[in-house]
């Protein structure tokens, strides 16, 4: 209460501070005018003094007076008092014055007024003309009708600011009325309208009429309309005239001839007066070719500025982006500025709000910018650019904002219904949540190579395939040859004198056991000319010792050899004449013969077992010298990483097989298990990747292939994916079923199958067992075909690097490398094919046939 009363006592004390002085801006030198000091406020003045200058004469004053107001409204009474000290004075002289200023002295304070400028005129004044018709003291100022009213007594001005501008630049426009006569109305006005021009009109609340020096005549002038206006199109634009009828009162006189003419009053009529403006063009200029892109209609000189409603947020929680343009031009046309957001960012329609006096060309125009992210991460909204036509300096100015910063937090996410765990699921159209997890790490230890080469691509498989082939190919030939040794007597006869001469030697030694000496040296000489004719191939007629001798040198046999031969010939003939007289007696001899007959035997046979014993060298060397697969296995890091897993180290775990594969060391049970640990982690782009991966070293993974399912079904995006051929689906199925390793494992043993079926076919004398072979052997070899086709298909996928994952939160996918048109946006996770590259982009593609170009760091090649 009491800050109450001393403001109203601080404000009653500032209004009695004051003097308000109240006189004409401009008069004419014969022309008197009144001046007038007003003090307001309760006391009364205890003194007033003013001093008349030089410059004009007193003609009356000062008259003193005071007015009192009381006003009562909702039962609150207010009083207001004031003073007044009026003075009436006549210039001396023309020219431009300042009147002193006037004291007063109230409670013992002085206070003063401000000096007041009034011009002086040589011509006549309006406020004069209109003053003697209405007092009568004028002579002859009467008046009949309109024809009376002269052109420079009342006329219309539509004032333009410039008439020449470019499209866009504002001109100010201003339609005054100008009268030396007393005006009493107005009637049919017509504004004047404005082709080919925006336009904003102002209208004053109440027409006041104001002093104005035109051609140095004095007038009342009032301000009809103010217009801002601003060309849309280039030439030579016409406005049209303004029209008004104004209402004059003229005073008219009876002129009775009565003396009493002059005495009584005279009568006044109201007479029309139709005034007009002439037409106006307006040129205006297009503006210069060469704008920039971000050239947003401002013509004008401007400032830009930028700034979120909220810098950081959650995904799905909506903020704005605030840009504002300020300055001076054309602010009301000013277009919205073009802001790239980043991608996934859900942007509504701009709102807009004008921030200026109307008939202003001053203020600014902010717009709103409602957007929804639906990603999480750190972004940036590029600076935005606003380029407007500066007048002054003729050319395109670019304003440009700085680049504004944004982190979007993990929204809430809701548990699923059903679901057996706590996995976060992510709100995504079309993705029906699984009520699973996803199946466990990989407890075995791997048996890997640090440098991954397939089976079916290696040296080994290679020699066992060629191996294969060489074995079948001498089973055929030994097949052969011992047909057509059957056929052949000399040959038959060759290969049984060993057991021929065994045969005999065995009748020999029960002779020799029953001790007949004749039979026994006679069937030991049988044994040995049949062991030569059949070993050397030679007729009886030809059994001579000599022919013998010759013979067994030509078939390698050695001298010496040949000679003990010879030398038991003679024993035996010279027994059969003589038994006493034999060296050795039949024992000895009878060890002699079998030790000569195997010796030459073997001899003989030697030569033709050395290719069979080569070619199985050749095979134990061509193995022994295969590079060996066996390394010693880090087994600390990979029970590290299972030890983490099983107690929810997640990321120990992930840390510990990364080591594994920095050491070079590939497995898909490394991979799967990765997989498994960034999944458990939150990470579904490298759970993703690490799946994949799992299934290029073993496509026949099952575990892989369903938590790689499980995942891709908790990301963002979901495609449509173009319906493979069914048969080449079907061969896919097919093909994961086994590893490469065992389709190429399955493919030596089915040529080993088709080998041996065809030398079933080849080599069986029986028609059912040949037809057998030959129907076995074609399925065989397809099946063979067939999986060695599987074997290489997956390592070939293996292989190749055509496929990535994406890594990024989000990202744009564009028309061209570094390209400005976002085709569409896709989110981490998502798997892509690799068409091309260029520089730091890829050109990709995406399951439902979609293709663009992408970053290379949005993406991890798998």
């Amino acid at each position: 209460m009491l800050s109450l009363l001393f403001a109203a006592c601080t404000i009653a004390a500032m209004a009695q501070g004051e003097i308000r002085v109240e006189a004409p801006n401009m008069v004419g030198v014969d022309e008197q005018f009144n001046l007038t000091f007003i003090i307001e406020g309760e006391d009364k003045p205890g003194s007033f003094s003013w001093t008349i200058s030089s410059d004009f004469q007193l003609v009356w004053g000062p008259q003193k007076g005071s007015s009192t107001s009381i006003n009562i409204v909702n039962g609150k009474r207010t009083k207001s008092v004031q003073y007044t000290y009026t003075y009436v004075l006549m210039p001396t002289k023309t020219g431009k014055f300042t009147l002193p200023a006037a004291s007063a002295t109230i409670k013992g304070k002085q206070i003063s007024s401000k000096r007041a400028e009034i011009e002086v005129l040589s011509s006549g004044s309006a406020a004069k003309s209109q003053s003697s018709s209405s007092s009568g003291r004028s002579s002859g100022a009467t008046r009949s009708g309109t024809a009376d009213i002269a052109q420079d007594e009342l006329f219309l001005r539509f004032n333009l600011s410039k008439t020449s501008a470019v499209i866009g630049e504002p001109i100010y426009a201003t339609l005054k009325i100008y009268s030396a006569v007393n005006i009493s109305g107005f009637e049919d006005a017509k504004l004047p309208s404005f082709n080919g021009f925006w336009s904003q009109e102002t209208a004053p609340s109440q027409i006041q009429f104001a002093r104005e020096s035109v051609g140095g005549r004095i007038y009342d002038a009032a301000l009809i309309r103010s217009y801002v206006i601003i060309p849309q199109q280039a030439g030579d634009l016409r406005i049209d005239p303004a029209e008004l009828v104004t209402l004059v009162s003229v005073r008219t006189s009876r002129h009775t001839g009565s003396i009493f003419d002059d005495f009584f009053d005279n009568g006044y009529t109201t007479v029309r007066k139709r005034i007009t403006t002439p037409a106006v063009t307006v040129h205006v200029g297009r503006l210069p070719d060469g704008a920039p892109a971000s050239f947003g209609g401002g013509v004008g000189s401007y400032s830009i500025s930028a700034h979120l409603t909220r810098d950081s947020l959650k995904t799905h929680d909506a903020a704005s982006l605030l840009v504002t343009v300020s300055g001076k031009g054309n602010v009301s046309l000013l277009e919205a500025p073009k802001v790239k957001f980043p991608p996934d960012m859900d942007v509504y329609d701009t709102k807009v709000t004008v921030n200026s006096e109307k008939g202003s060309t001053s203020g600014s125009k902010t717009f709103e910018y409602p957007f929804i992210p639906r990603s999480h991460g750190d972004f940036t909204i590029e600076p935005v650019e606003y380029s407007y036509y500066d007048v002054g300096s003729s050319g395109y100015v670019t304003l440009r904002t700085g680049p504004i910063e944004l982190h979007v937090a993990k929204g809430a996410v809701s548990e699923s219904s059903g679901s057996v765990s706590t996995l976060p699921t992510v709100e995504r159209k079309g993705v029906r949540n699984l009520g699973e997890d996803i199946r466990y790490i990989s407890i075995k230890k791997p048996s890997m190579a640090s440098e991954r080469t397939a089976f079916v691509r290696s040296a080994l498989y290679r020699v066992i395939a060629a191996l294969m082939v060489l074995a079948a190919l001498v089973v055929w030939l030994v097949r052969r040859k011992a047909e057509r040794n059957r056929a052949d007597v000399a040959m038959t006869r060759n290969k049984r004198a060993g057991k021929m001469a065994m045969g005999r030697l065995r009748q020999a030694r029960e002779f020799m056991q029953k001790g007949l000496q004749t039979a026994f040296y006679e069937e030991l000489h049988k044994a040995l000319l049949g062991f030569a004719s059949d070993k050397l191939s030679i007729g009886a007629e030809d059994l001579g010792k000599d022919s013998i001798a010759s013979l067994m040198e030509k078939a390698g046999i050695s001298g010496e050899l040949s000679g003990r031969f010879t030398a038991l010939l003679d024993k035996c003939e010279q027994a059969r004449y003589s038994p006493e007289g034999v060296e050795g007696g039949m024992e000895g001899l009878y060890e002699e013969a079998l030790n000569v007959i195997s010796s030459i035997d073997s001899n003989m046979k030697g030569h033709k077992k050395g290719f069979g014993a080569a070619l199985i060298a050749l095979a134990v060397m061509t193995l022994t010298s295969l590079p060996s697969q066996a390394q010693d296995y880090p087994d600390s890091l990979w029970n590290a990483g299972v030890a983490a897993y099983e107690n929810g180290l997640w990321d120990s775990a992930a840390s510990a097989w990364e080591s594994l594969k920095g050491a070079g060391i590939r497995d898909a049970r490394i991979e799967y298990n990765l997989g498994n640990a960034y999944f458990k982690a939150g990470e579904y782009p490298k759970a993703i990747l690490a799946y994949e991966r799992a299934l290029k070293e073993d496509p026949s993974m099952a575990d892989a292939r369903y938590n790689l399912d499980f995942a891709n079904s908790l990301i963002q995006d979901r495609i449509d994916q173009v319906p493979e051929f069914i048969f080449k689906a079907w061969m896919r199925k097919v093909s994961y079923l086994l590893s490469s390793n065992a389709w190429a494992a399955v493919s030596l043993v089915m040529l080993a199958l088709t080998l041996g079926m065809l030398l079933l076919f080849l080599l069986s004398s029986s028609t059912g067992l040949r037809k057998t072979g030959f129907f076995s052997a074609i399925v065989a070899l397809l099946l063979c075909a067939g999986s060695l086709g599987f074997a290489l298909w997956q390592e070939d996928e293996a292989t190749r690097a055509d496929s990535a994952i994406v890594m990024k939160p989000v990202s744009a996918v564009k028309s061209s490398p570094a390209g400005d048109t976002d085709l569409f946006v896709i989110h981490e996770g998502t798997k892509v094919r690799i068409l091309d590259d260029v520089g730091q982009w890829k050109n990709i593609s995406l399951a439902d046939g979609r293709q663009g170009w992408i970053r290379s760091t949005d993406i991890e090649v798998i």
